[in-house]
């Protein structure tokens, strides 16, 4: 019975066919019927018709069709069975099977009773059966081997048929999967092609490689599923042809080869598809491509057309011609710029250009709407060229005309100049006028080459350039040629007249200023007083040079010919001013772009997830203190600037008012290297791009944090421009003075650079007072201290230091170049040592080399020689530390007067001192250790002890001892030069006293108070010296006055003799009493005072 049934597959009734109660072992018969096994099972009966009907189904559609169509033999395997079971079977089997039956074969019941009864009842059911199926009962194995060949059987019906259900089971699955797989890959094709066909291509650049990368993914995708759909189907047939081959027999199983036809059909239908695919996104991604480079081209076309649309409308601007040579020299190099800033813009344009020549010649689907674009780009260019060219000629057309009145009016000057500086007296010789003729032939033998010929020539040669204003500055500088060539012309025939008289002696008489009278460099004022002269020689009397070029100078205030130097040179100040106030105003404007742009957006909510988490916190790192140069610029700077516009001459004070808010851009300065290391580790970071792409700037944030660096070394640049400019003006000194203060800010922030670049200094820089000076220097060493051999060695190998002078302290350090960029690449300093100044005392000259000074510490414990660069730079370095020396001398003195003062209001009197040099200075020594009170100015003794007494009259100098247990040589005073130059006083000296030196000593400190023996003086007298005294007091003699008394040694420098030694000045407090006078300077107080004692 057959029924329209749906096709199976064995994934979906896999149970059903594990039970094996039918099979499809692939065996044929004679004439190649497929052959249905029902092997021995004894639940039979009780398979439910459903799952019977799926099995049945499924095994006849296994089969090719022909084959089917023969129709299907049925072993039915009954041995083990009964009869009734077997007429049931077949009874059931016939009504249920879906296919064509061409034979029953049943093998009836082996038992003795069961196959007499199966006779007899197939006998008496003969005609049923007939009507059913034609079935065959057949009692042995053999018997049916007589019907089905032996190798179409299986084993368990005595043939040799290879057959594995389980096997089989799986082969039919993956065979299935496979073909499934390749129904889904070929709909997903499809669909996906459908897709591409159907994609509209975007109008946009950000759209259209969206669209690209999205089709580009499913693309892949899909590739891929064919690529896993090939791999499975090769590998069923690798699995199908293993099986074939592990066959035992030689012959062929049908149902294998149309398992293996079935899977490479599959297969080439899959690689036709992947064929057809491909050749379909071939064309699909070409034309999203070029729709791609279309996109791009035409927002380039968008980006650069409105770039030279606005270069075009920049270039009609400039219609100035120059209204002076230096002004036409500015504009042309305001055209060079420019063309040079807008050639980036116009090589864009043609790069532009060229690619879409280059679109059209690979054929893009677009060539209709890339060609009028291209054209139109080339003719912009061409057009921006051309305009270029016409201004350059229209500008260097005025730049002759320029050089032409510049080289007439210098020449007019030197004619001018010659006139005036003929000498009156000799001239009425005849020799002298026969010489002062020659030179004026001669000079005007270069009108030719230096004048202006014929206005109208000029007026039509230059009729393109020329305006109102030019032609006028034209008619003027003819006028003065022709003044200039009218009074030579003149001084010419007076000359001819005096060379043709003959010499007699008569008294010289002035020649008539007509010369001078119609000059057209001096002011109508001026002509009109030597009309109203009645000698040539009236005019030039007296200096007719300098008087000249003092009239030419008053006459420039005015609009005459002479004036338009000065005119110029107001020009020139007022572009220079102009200059000024437009970058400055730029320059608020990036401050203030940057502040918004990016440090605000850092605080934006909004913007947070774009920040790195390196950037957290760290605004104040990355823009240091930019917002307050932002608001000094904005509210104070650039407003006063602009006070000054009418006035350029005088903005000199406008920097001068506001210099200490200049001291900012140290504090910027200096955390620039700070700022420089986060932006490098930070600069990729998503949020600078997103901020750069709405500022719509450029460059990058890190040139914007340079402005500021950049803006600080502008301004010398521009006061220098100024001052170039008004040298003659009210406020010349004004901008010299600002000039060279922002010269020094400069020099402080450069300073300050370097002083945060030094490493390994434990204490803080700051409690070393102000930075001085820094810079590096060739230092030897050379130490009383330490091993003889390294002492001696050390004077032939200089180091290479760097040193930092502070007021309380001088550092040396080592200077190592870094590897890096932009501010990782500036040294850094390896701290080594440092002196303190309160022990520090100079030898300015070195002998053998007048770069070298001496730095000595503790009284020459430690000497230092250091080579300068140059003279210069030592003599720089000497006279600051000079300058500290002194200034710490007068604080050691301050804080030893107020210690003194207020010691002796708390402590009793001492016992007078007496005369005795033992008994005195000890007493007086004592007492100075308990209070510790500085001995170096007078006042310290006044509470505790009186002023030695004077020397009695007509001794002559003389010096008193300090102690009886010391023998003069060693307690003496060594002069300037032995200290200097004497090893045995470096061995021997040590810190012990001093040789005293006589002669005339220089106040360098005032005096006024003291006992009725000391004497007042002030700095810069001149005294000489009596006797020396006990605890560091001198008695001298006023060579002025007569008068004598004592004064502090301190208080005195000796004055420079034969020698040539350089006055200096030291005191130490380790050796009391004692004041040393060499060519050195030191203030020291017991050998290494800490800050504190100098701070008071």
């Amino acid at each position: 019975m057959h029924q329209d049934i749906v096709p199976l597959c064995a994934a979906d009734i896999q149970d059903q066919l594990k039970k094996r109660f039918a099979y499809l072992s692939g065996g044929r018969g004679q004439d190649g019927s497929p052959v249905i096994t029902f092997p021995d099972y004894p639940a039979f009966s009780e398979i439910p018709d459903k799952e019977f009907q799926n099995v049945m189904t499924y095994l006849t559609s296994i089969p090719s069709l022909q084959d089917a169509g023969i129709g299907f033999i049925l072993v039915i395997d009954r041995r083990r069975d009964k009869w009734t079971s077997v007429k049931a079977s077949v009874l059931r089997i016939a009504a249920s099977f879906p296919a064509n039956l061409q034979l029953v074969l049943v093998l009836r019941p082996t038992g003795f009773f069961q196959r007499t009864l199966s006779d007899i009842a197939f006998k008496f059911n003969r005609d049923d059966f007939k009507m059913k199926v034609p079935v065959i009962m057949l009692s042995s194995v053999p018997d049916l081997h007589g019907y089905i060949d032996k190798s179409q059987l299986t084993e368990d019906l005595g043939g040799t048929l290879d057959y594995c259900h389980s096997r089989w089971l799986c082969q039919r699955t993956a065979i299935e999967s496979f073909a499934l797989m390749v129904k889904h890959t070929a709909q997903m094709l499809q669909s996906f092609g459908t897709e591409l066909a159907e994609t509209e291509l975007p109008n946009d650049v950000q759209s259209t490689s969206s669209v690209l990368c999205a089709h580009t993914e499913k693309k892949d995708k899909a590739k891929e599923d064919l690529r896993l759909a090939l791999k499975e189907g090769h590998s069923v047939l690798e699995s199908l042809g293993e099986l074939q081959a592990e066959g035992s027999e030689p012959g062929v199983n049908q149902d294998q080869l149309d398992n293996q036809a079935t899977v490479q059909r599959l297969l080439a239908q899959l690689n036709e598809t992947e064929a057809a695919f491909d050749e379909f996104w071939a064309k699909h991604q070409q034309k999203l491509e070029q729709c791609l480079q279309l996109r791009h081209f035409e927002q380039g076309f968008r980006e650069v057309k409105a770039i030279l649309d606005a270069v075009c409308q920049k270039i009609a601007t400039f219609t100035d011609i120059g209204n002076s040579l230096a002004h036409v020299e500015h504009l042309l190099r305001d055209l060079a710029s420019f063309e040079e800033k807008s050639g980036v813009s116009v090589e864009r344009a043609r790069a532009l250009s060229l690619d879409g020549e280059q679109l059209i010649e690979n054929k893009h689907y677009a060539v209709d709407s890339i060609r009028p674009k291209c054209q139109e780009l080339r003719h912009l260019c061409d057009q921006f060229s051309a305009e270029i060219v016409r201004r350059r000629g229209l500008l260097s057309k005025s730049l002759e005309l320029h050089r032409r009145l510049e080289t007439s009016l210098k020449w007019c000057d030197e004619g001018i100049y010659l006139l005036a500086s003929q000498p009156v007296d000799k001239c009425q010789s005849q020799d002298g006028a026969e010489a002062a003729l020659q030179e004026i032939e001669k000079f005007l033998e270069t009108s030719a080459e230096n004048k202006i010929q014929e206005l109208n020539t000029i007026y039509k040669e230059y009729e393109s350039i020329l305006n109102q204003d030019l032609m006028e500055h034209v008619r003027k500088v003819f006028q003065k040629q022709a003044s200039m060539e009218e009074v030579f012309h003149r001084r010419q025939a007076s000359l001819k007249k005096l060379a043709a008289r003959q010499t007699r002696p008569v008294q010289p008489v002035a020649p008539r200023p007509e010369a001078l009278a119609k000059s057209p460099c001096p002011s109508p004022g001026i002509r009109r007083g030597s009309e109203n002269s009645s000698s040539e020689g009236g005019a030039l009397r007296r200096g007719p040079y300098r008087r000249a070029k003092s009239e030419i100078s008053e006459s420039r205030q005015g609009r005459g010919s002479a004036g338009e130097e000065e005119e110029s040179l107001a020009i020139l100040r007022r572009h220079v001013m102009s200059e000024l106030l437009d970058t400055e105003r730029a320059y608020v404007e990036e401050l203030l772009c940057v502040l918004e742009g990016y440090a605000a957006e850092m605080d934006n909510p909004l913007m947070a997830h774009l920040l790195s988490t390196g950037l957290h916190n760290k605004k104040d790192v990355l823009f240091g203190n930019m917002e307050e140069i932002y608001h000094f610029h904005n509210r104070i700077f650039l407003r006063e600037l602009e006070n000054y516009i009418d006035c350029p001459e005088l903005v000199g004070r406008c920097f001068l008012e506001r210099m200490e808010d200049f001291q900012i851009y140290e504090k910027y300065c200096q955390n620039k290297p700070r700022s420089e290391s986060l932006w490098r580790q930070c600069s990729d970071c998503p949020f600078f791009q997103e901020c750069q792409r709405k500022l719509d700037h450029k460059l990058s944030l890190d040139s914007y944090l340079l402005k500021p660096v950049q803006r600080i070394t502008k301004y010398q640049l521009l006061l220098k421009e100024m001052l170039k400019y008004s040298k003659n003006c009210e406020g010349a000194e004004d901008l010299q003075e600002a000039l060279s203060s922002i010269l020094g800010i400069l020099k402080a922030v450069n300073d300050s650079m370097h002083l945060i670049a030094i490493t390994g200094y434990d204490g803080n820089l700051g409690d070393l007072g102000k930075l001085l000076m820094q810079g590096s220097f060739s230092v030897w060493t050379d130490h009383k201290r330490g091993h003889t051999k390294v002492k001696e060695l050390a004077r032939f190998k200089p180091m290479q230091r760097h040193l930092f002078l502070h007021e309380k302290a001088v550092l040396f350090c080592k200077k190592r170049e870094e590897n890096g960029e932009g501010y990782e690449k500036a040294p850094s300093y390896s701290y080594k040592q440092s002196l303190n100044m309160a022990a520090v005392g100079i030898t300015e000259n070195v002998k053998g080399d007048a770069k070298k000074f001496e730095i000595w510490y503790n009284a020459r414990e430690e000497v230092y020689i250091v080579q300068a660069p140059t003279p210069e730079i030592k003599a720089a370095w000497v006279n600051e530390i000079r300058k500290v020396l002194t200034s710490q001398l007068q604080a050691c003195r301050e804080a030893s007067q107020h210690r003194a003062l207020e010691q002796s209001q708390s402590l009793p009197l001492p016992a007078p001192t007496s005369t005795s040099p033992s008994r005195g200075n000890s007493r007086n020594l004592k007492k100075l250790e308990e209070r510790k009170t500085d001995p170096l100015s007078l006042e310290g003794y006044v509470s505790s002890a009186p002023l030695p007494k004077p020397p009695e009259k007509g001794k002559g100098w003389s010096k008193t001892s300090h102690s009886l247990e010391a023998p003069e040589d060693d307690g003496g005073w060594s002069s300037a030069e032995e200290q200097v130059n004497s090893s045995d006083a470096e061995e021997d000296g040590g810190l012990g006293l001093k040789k005293l030196v006589p002669g005339k000593y220089t106040v360098v400190a005032d005096h006024e108070k003291g006992g009725p023996d000391a004497l007042v003086v002030r700095s810069g007298d001149v005294v000489e010296l009596v006797q020396q005294g006990d605890e560091g007091l001198w008695y001298v003699r006023d060579p002025t006055t007569g008068k004598e008394g004592w004064v502090p040694a301190s208080s005195l420098s000796v004055q420079l003799g034969p020698s040539g030694s350089a006055q200096c000045l030291s005191s130490s407090e380790s050796s009391p009493g004692s004041a040393v006078l060499s060519n050195s300077s030191s203030c020291s107080e017991g050998g290494q005072a800490p800050f504190s004692d100098l701070q008071g």
